[in-house]
């Protein structure tokens, strides 16, 4: 799934592994997200938009249009 996560994490200064520890998810997680080899679960996705206080829509790409 199309994303604008690595954006947002470099934007905050922020390395994989940080945004990792404030997730609750490892670097390699992060790492699969940004590079869309795995899509988030939907409690994941959910954490990631608060914690950028942004909605979902603006950091994942609708699959469907």
């Amino acid at each position: 799934m199309k994303n604008r996560l690595k954006l947002l994490r470099v934007a905050r200064g922020w390395t994989q592994e940080q945004l990792g520890q404030e997730l609750g998810v490892s670097r390699q997680a992060v790492n699969a997200l940004e590079t869309e080899k795995h899509d988030p679960s939907l409690d994941l996705a959910y954490r990631i938009a608060v914690l950028f206080a942004r909605p979902v829509e603006d950091i994942f790409e609708n699959p469907h249009g």
